[in-house]
């Protein structure tokens, strides 16, 4: 058996060549679950937008976004049907489900006739001996699974979250940490009261129990709210956009809230006042076109008009 392993992020890489799992590798360095993604089945198309996006509002470079992403993931299309079986190697949390969705649908659009698809249920911070025992125990993907992971993506690309909401209520199948991972990112749009994501608004109420170091906040997050499995870049950016509305200020490391962020947690005035939400994209949602909030109360959906 020939076999194509495809690894989220380079952190694990190092383990997993000790782990003496067969087969070839490839690493997504993707973040789908951040900024903009272009609804098209063109692929070209698809990297363009994304790389002019991510390079206009993050920083990142679009020859580096080139080099290190696209071409990494392109090894598939050369690779993927020539070998027996691909492998996804992803984690339940947000970060990770997200990508392993773009993941299915790139192999869809590149290799229509793939070779058996199988994942494996990764767990956080794995020794070598662990990533060999999850190999053995890897899930084939059905053709349910494939459908439901189609959905989910094409959902993911639309101008509105209703279709996501709606999926996040069918059978996952296989794909069982979905659902979960789906909810996290509808509580990422503002609250239909306070207007801050549950992530900005993590960080305001621990916050106004006391000033933290940023890492120290971040070590808490990741603790507490572990379905995001978000990184230090992303953190670093919703930090830096909280402290530009007014809510945070940072000192020599330090991060405290200030009166204005106490306000908005007392529901005494609407963080979306005073944030920028120009250029700001969950998946397909360009926030400043849109009206959909999360209610706290029901846990679902709302649409309130600005």
């Amino acid at each position: 058996m020939s076999y194509l392993n495809v690894l989220n992020g380079d952190a694990i890489l190092t383990l997993f060549r000790q782990s003496k799992v067969p087969g070839e590798v490839v690493v997504c360095r993707e973040m789908m679950c951040e900024g903009k993604v272009k609804y098209t089945k063109d692929l070209a198309e698809f990297f363009e937008s994304r790389a002019k996006h991510l390079e206009y509002q993050y920083g990142i470079d679009k020859h580096t976004y080139y080099t290190n992403v696209v071409q990494e993931l392109e090894k598939l299309d050369s690779s993927g049907s020539a070998i027996d079986e691909i492998i996804l190697w992803f984690e339940y949390d947000l970060f990770c489900q997200v990508n392993m969705i773009f993941l299915l649908h790139y192999i869809s659009v590149k290799l229509p006739h793939a070779p058996p698809i199988s994942i494996v249920d990764l767990p956080h911070h794995p020794s070598p001996e662990i990533l060999a025992q999850v190999f053995e125990q890897r899930v084939r993907l059905n053709a349910d699974d494939l459908a439901l992971a189609a959905d989910v993506w094409d959902a993911w690309c639309q101008h509105s979250p209703q279709e996501l909401e709606r999926i996040s209520k069918r059978s996952p199948g296989n794909l069982r940490h979905l659902p979960a991972a789906i909810i996290a990112h509808l509580k990422r749009f503002p609250d239909s009261i306070t207007g801050l994501s549950v992530i900005e608004s993590y960080f305001l109420l621990r916050l106004a129990l006391g000033s933290y170091r940023w890492y120290d906040l971040y070590t808490l997050f990741w603790s507490e709210l572990e379905i995001f499995g978000f990184t230090n870049f992303q953190l670093d950016i919703l930090v830096n956009r909280m402290v530009r509305a007014g809510v945070l200020e940072e000192n020599d490391q330090m991060l405290k809230i200030t009166s204005l962020g106490k306000e908005i947690l007392n529901e005494e005035e609407n963080y979306l006042d005073y944030c920028s939400l120009e250029h700001r994209w969950l998946g397909g949602v360009r926030l400043s076109d849109s009206t959909w909030c999360w209610d706290h109360e029901t846990q679902a959906l709302v649409n309130v008009e600005r």
